[in-house]
C-alpha cells in the first residue's frame, strides 16, 4: 500500500489532502518526526512524502536534502500554491521530484498514485535483474524439484478440506480478498507474490486509533486498504516529552521503555505482536496460532517460487541489506516454507542474532542436500506437533 508522509502544519491542507490520497496518511510537523515514521516502513518505494513549503527557500532545501540523502528511495512532493521560476532549480537540486498544489483534486491524485505504483514496480525489476547479473544464476537441481511437487501436491490434497473451510470462514466473516499477496525476495535475487490466508479485516488500517488504548500502534505490510485512514503523530503519543521515546516500526510504535519490558517477556518472537489486536479476524486469529494462514505457499511451492525447504524468502528492505559479497551466497538456494535457522535452537529462536540467523541461510545454500533437507523437514513437522510446548 502507498503511505504519504506530510511534512507540516496547516490544518486546512492536511485535512484536505488525507480524504483525498489513498493508502496510509500521516501528518508530522518536520523532517525528524517524519524520519520515525518512515525508518519503521520497509517497503521504501511505497512511500511519498509531501512536504508543505514554506516561506523560506534555504531552509526548505536543506530539510529536503537531509531527506533525500537519507531517504533516496522516497518519492518527495513539494506541496505548493505555485513553483516560482527563480526556485526551481533549487528545490530539484535539493530532491524535489514533483509538485502538487494544496487543494489537488481526487483526480490528480490517483494519477499520482498510478505513477508510483508503475514507479515501484520499475524499481523492483530493476533491483532484482541488477543483482541477479552479480549470481553464477542458481538452478534448483531436479531432485529438490521433484520432492517439492511431489510432496506439496500431497499436501494440498490432503489438507483441501482445511483450505476450502478456511477460504469459506474468511469469506464468511468480513469482506475482502481471501488471499493476501506480498512481495518477496527469494533465490537469484527473484522477486515474487508471497501467498498467505488474509487474517485481518479490509479496513484494517483504520483500526489503528483502536489501539491506542493500548499504548501500540502497528503500521505493517496491511493486508488490504478501502479506504485511506489519516493518522497524525499527536495520534501516536500522549505529549512531546513522550514522543521523543517512541520507538517506531513497520510492526508497532510503542515508547522504548515498554517496548523493552515487552521484549524481554516475548525474546523468541521477531515483531511485538498485540494478543488482541482489534484489526485481527476472528478466525484470523486462529489460522496464525495453527500457522494455517502460511498454507497458500504450498501454491508457491507448486508455481516454483520457493521449495519445501529452503532460506526464508525476504521483504525487499531486508534483501537490499543483504547485497554485498559477504551474504550473496545467501540467495544461491531456494526460497523455503522452513529452513535451517527455524530448526537450530528451537523454542528460543529469539536468542539468535540476525548475524546468525543469515550465516545459517548461509551454510544451508552452500551445504544443502537431500538428507539435509529430510533433517530439517522432520524437525519442523515434530516442533509443529509439539507446538504448544515449543
Amino acid at each position: 500500500m502507498l503511505y504519504y508522509i506530510y511534512i507540516g502544519n496547516n490544518r486546512i491542507i492536511i485535512d484536505h489532502l488525507s480524504k483525498v490520497t489513498g493508502g496510509m496518511f500521516v501528518a508530522v510537523s518536520s523532517p525528524q518526526k517524519a524520519a520515525k515514521v518512515i525508518d519503521g516502513i520497509r517497503d521504501r518505494y511505497n512511500i511519498s512524502i509531501l512536504y508543505e513549503q514554506t516561506g523560506t527557500r534555504e531552509a526548505d532545501c536543506i530539510e529536503i536534502s537531509y531527506l533525500r540523502k537519507r531517504y533516496p528511495r522516497v518519492y518527495i512532493t513539494l506541496v505548493t500554491e505555485e513553483m516560482k521560476s527563480e526556485n526551481r532549480k533549487a528545490y530539484l537540486q535539493a530532491g524535489v521530484n514533483n509538485t502538487l498544489p494544496p487543494h489537488a483534486e481526487e483526480d490528480s491524485i490517483q494519477h499520482m498514485n498510478t505513477y508510483l505504483r508503475a514507479r515501484k514496480e520499475s524499481k523492483l525489476k530493476e533491483f532484482s535483474e541488477t543483482h541477479r547479473k552479480v549470481l553464477n544464476t542458481f538452478h534448483l537441481p531436479l531432485w529438490k524439484r521433484t520432492f517439492d511437487v511431489l510432496f506439496a501436491s500431497a499436501a494440498v490434497i490432503i489438507l483441501s478440506p482445511v483450505l476450502i473451510g478456511t477460504a469459506i470462514a474468511i469469506r464468511i466473516e468480513s469482506k475482502g480478498k481471501i488471499i493476501y499477496k506480498s512481495q518477496r525476495v527469494g533465490s537469484n535475487y527473484q522477486i515474487f507474490d508471497f501467498l498467505k490466508f488474509r487474517s485481518m479485516y479490509t479496513n484494517a488500517d483504520k483500526r489503528l486509533k483502536e489501539l491506542n488504548a493500548l499504548n501500540q500502534y502497528q503500521i505493517e505490510e496491511v493486508e488490504s486498504s478501502d479506504e485511506a485512514p489519516e493518522i497524525r503523530f499527536d495520534d501516536l503519543s500522549g505529549t512531546p516529552d513522550e514522543e521523543e521515546s517512541l520507538l517506531i516500526s513497520d510492526d508497532f510504535v510503542i515508547s522504548e521503555e515498554d517496548f523493552a519490558k515487552k521484549k524481554e517477556k516475548a525474546l523468541n518472537n521477531t515483531f511485538i505482536k498485540l494478543e488482541n489486536d482489534p484489526r485481527v479476524t476472528r478466525i484470523g486469529r486462529i489460522i496464525r496460532k495453527y500457522s494455517i494462514d502460511e498454507l497458500p505457499q504450498l501454491f508457491n511451492v507448486l508455481k516454483g517460487d520457493m521449495s519445501i525447504v529452503g532460506n526464508r524468502p525476504l521483504p525487499l528492505y531486508e534483501a537490499e541489506l543483504l547485497t554485498s559479497d559477504a551474504y550473496i551466497d545467501r540467495f544461491m538456494a531456494p526460497a523455503g516454507l522452513t529452513g535451517l535457522w527455524q530448526v537450530e535452537k528451537r523454542g528460543g529462536t529469539g536468542k539468535m542474532s540476525a548475524e546468525e540467523r543469515k550465516q545459517l541461510d548461509i551454510k544451508y545454500a552452500r551445504d544443502f542436500s537431500f538428507w539435509l533437507d529430510m533433517k530439517i523437514l522432520f524437525r519442523t513437522l515434530t516442533a509443529f506437533v509439539q507446538k504448544e510446548n515449543v
